[in-house]
C-alpha cells in the first residue's frame, strides 16, 4: 500500500525528535538531572543557590562600542544601601548667628546681651531668668518666645503655643540687627516643629560665620562742606550698634584727628540699631606737625592755633567711635582747619608831644654886655 508524502515527513519528524532526546541524555552524562556536575544546557526556573553565574560580556554598539547596559557588579563588592527617608538624620534647626558679643560694661541685663547669653543653647532656661516676664517691649517678648521654643525643640520644657503666638504677633517689629537675627531663627525652629511634631533634636551654635550685626560709622556730617574748625560740633552716625545706646553714651569714647573729645558722645536721636550722635571737634586736633603743616616751623608752635595759612594748615582727619574693646573707624571723614584770626594792624608811630611833656621852643637871645 502506498504511503503518503505527508506521513512520511511525519515519521521523519517523530524520529529526529526522539533521536535529539537520547542524545541529550546520553552524552558524556553530564547532562543528567542527577548528576554532580556542571555545563548543563537545561534551565532551572526560579532561584538558584549555586555558583554565581559569570558576568555577561557587554553589547557592542553597530561603533564598536560597549553598550551602557550597567553590569552586575564583582562578587566581592558590597552593595551600598540608600536610607529610606524616614531612616535618614534630621538636620538641627539653625541657630543664632555671633552678634558681636555686647561690651556690657554696667553688667545690667539688657537685649543684646541677653542675645549672646542665648547663644549657648544649653543656657535657654537661665537667659528666661534674665528676661522681665512683665516687660511688654517687643525686643524683651522676642527673646522670651526664642528661649520657649529653645527649650521645647530640644525636649526640655517649653511651650511650642507661646512661641508661635509670639511670633504672628511681633511680625515686623523687630528693628535692630541682633533682633531680626533672632526673629528669623525663631521661625526656622516653627518651621521645624510643624514639619516633625513631637521631634527633638540638639541645638548646636554655629561656630564663626558672618555676624548678626555690622558696626559702623555710616557717615560724618559737619555743615554741608566737609570742613570743621576746632571747638565745631560735627553729627556721627552709627549703624549696626549691637550694645545697649545708653552704655555707649556712658562709657564711650570720640577720637578726631587722634585727640579725644572733652566728655562722652551726646545722643541726638536712634532708630533701631542707627544712633546719631554729636561731639566736638578738640581745640588741639591735629596739633603736633600735622595741623600747622610747615609753617609752623617759621612762626614757633606757639602760633599754631592763632594764625592760619590757608591750604597749608588743612588736613583730613579720622573719626573714630569707641567703646570697650570694639571700634568703629572712618577714615578721611572730615577736614580740619585752623581758625581764621584777623591779625591786629601794627601801632603806627606816636603824633605830638607826649603826655606831661612841654615843649621846646627857641631860647631867647641875651645881649651882650658891655
Amino acid at each position: 500500500m502506498a504511503v503518503s508524502l505527508g506521513t512520511r515527513i511525519s515519521g521523519l519528524l517523530v524520529v529526529g525528535a526522539v533521536a535529539v532526546t537520547v542524545a541529550a541524555f546520553t552524552g558524556d552524562g553530564r547532562g543528567r538531572p542527577d548528576s554532580g556536575g556542571g555545563g548543563s544546557s537545561i534551565v532551572t526556573a526560579g532561584p538558584s543557590h549555586g555558583a554565581t553565574p559569570p558576568s555577561p560580556t557587554p553589547r557592542q554598539s553597530p561603533a564598536g562600542e560597549a553598550s551602557s547596559t550597567a553590569l552586575p557588579s564583582d562578587r566581592g563588592h558590597t552593595r551600598t544601601v540608600t536610607p529610606s527617608p524616614s531612616n535618614r538624620p534630621l538636620l538641627s534647626p539653625a541657630w543664632l548667628p555671633p552678634g558681636p558679643v555686647s561690651p556690657n560694661a554696667d553688667t545690667t541685663p539688657d537685649p543684646p546681651s541677653v542675645y549672646d547669653h542665648l547663644r549657648d543653647p544649653g543656657q535657654c532656661r537661665s537667659a528666661l531668668k534674665l528676661i522681665p516676664t512683665a516687660s511688654t517691649a517687643p525686643e524683651w517678648r522676642l527673646l522670651h518666645a526664642l528661649a520657649t521654643a529653645c527649650l521645647a525643640v530640644q525636649g526640655r520644657g517649653g511651650n511650642w503655643d507661646t512661641a508661635a503666638r509670639e511670633y504672628a504677633v511681633l511680625a515686623g517689629t523687630a528693628d535692630t540687627c541682633k533682633g531680626r537675627a533672632a526673629y528669623a531663627v525663631l521661625g526656622g525652629l516653627l518651621d521645624f516643629h510643624r514639619q516633625h511634631p513631637g521631634t527633638t533634636v540638639q541645638l548646636t551654635p554655629p561656630s564663626g560665620g558672618t555676624p548678626a550685626c555690622t558696626y559702623r560709622i555710616a557717615g560724618v556730617e559737619t555743615g554741608g562742606d566737609g570742613k570743621a574748625q576746632p571747638d565745631d560740633t560735627i553729627t556721627i552716625e552709627l549703624r549696626g550698634t549691637f550694645f545697649a545706646p545708653a552704655e555707649l553714651l556712658r562709657f564711650g569714647t570720640v577720637f578726631i584727628a587722634g585727640q579725644q573729645t572733652v566728655g562722652p558722645p551726646v545722643l541726638r536721636s536712634q532708630t533701631g540699631d542707627t544712633l546719631v550722635l554729636t561731639a566736638v571737634v578738640p581745640s588741639q586736633a591735629g596739633l603736633g606737625g600735622t595741623l600747622c603743616g610747615q609753617a609752623a616751623a617759621f612762626r614757633g608752635a606757639g602760633n599754631c592755633a592763632t594764625s592760619h595759612d590757608g591750604a597749608a594748615d588743612d588736613h583730613t582727619a579720622d573719626v573714630i567711635v569707641r567703646y570697650g574693646n570694639t571700634e568703629a573707624r572712618l577714615k578721611n571723614a572730615l577736614t580740619v582747619v585752623a581758625p581764621s584770626v584777623v591779625t591786629s594792624p601794627p601801632p603806627e608811630a606816636p603824633s605830638g608831644t607826649p603826655q606831661g611833656m612841654l615843649p621846646l621852643s627857641p631860647l631867647p637871645a641875651h645881649p651882650a654886655r658891655p
